[in-house]
């Protein structure tokens, strides 16, 4: 066995290091740091980037060559949590506003559209939130069927999705985001594609 502070050979049943000290199968507290600050620095990275497209809708900006449209590939699970809880909810809806935005783009021509914001706030309502499962299912069922149109594949449709936010609501309510995690990679996966094949 080896020393992971300093790689001193150490013999079995030795509590400590005898060169430098450390605590034999301790945690090395060094190895956690690195992995919590990169962790941290990924999520500070996805609400810059949430931060800046927000900013850059309400100042017109974003808008690339040809009159076309660079989507948004880097939306993430996180940012979308922390920002929704710092906003009380507000931003969770520019989230959806933003991605049904981007879908409809990428998947134009398709025969479908995917309903925006008014009508996910109106019809959850109404339904007693019954639509917005609804509104995900279509998503990822949407998602799912153009994926080929990209050379893509996705595994989870909207079958998936909705088995998540109803069944996975009795795992510690953790399964609706687990849906929106897998609408949120897809969705970064297709804004990708069309992005690439459009040269944005």
């Amino acid at each position: 066995m080896f020393c992971s502070k300093c790689g001193a050979q150490i013999e079995d049943g030795v509590k400590f290091c005898p060169k430098c000290g450390e605590k034999v199968g301790g945690i090395n507290f060094d190895n956690v740091a690195s992995s919590v600050n990169g962790a941290i620095n990924d999520v500070e990275k996805q609400i810059g980037s949430a931060v800046d497209d927000m900013r850059d809708s309400f100042n017109g900006g974003g808008q690339p060559k040809n009159g076309g449209e660079r989507l948004k590939t880097d939306r993430g699970l996180l940012a979308y949590i922390i920002l929704s809880i710092v906003t009380c909810g507000i931003y969770g809806y520019y989230f959806i506003y933003k991605m049904a935005h981007d879908v409809n783009i990428a998947c134009e021509g398709d025969g479908e559209q995917t309903g925006g914001l008014a009508a996910y706030i109106i019809f959850s309502f109404l339904t007693c939130g019954i639509y917005s499962w609804i509104w995900l299912y279509k998503l990822g069922n949407r998602l799912s069927a153009n994926a080929p149109k990209y050379g893509m594949q996705f595994q989870e449709n909207g079958t998936t999705v909705i088995m998540w936010c109803i069944f996975g609501s009795l795992i510690c309510g953790i399964g609706p985001f687990i849906a929106m995690n897998i609408l949120i990679k897809n969705t970064n996966s297709i804004c990708a594609a069309y992005n690439r094949k459009y040269g944005f």
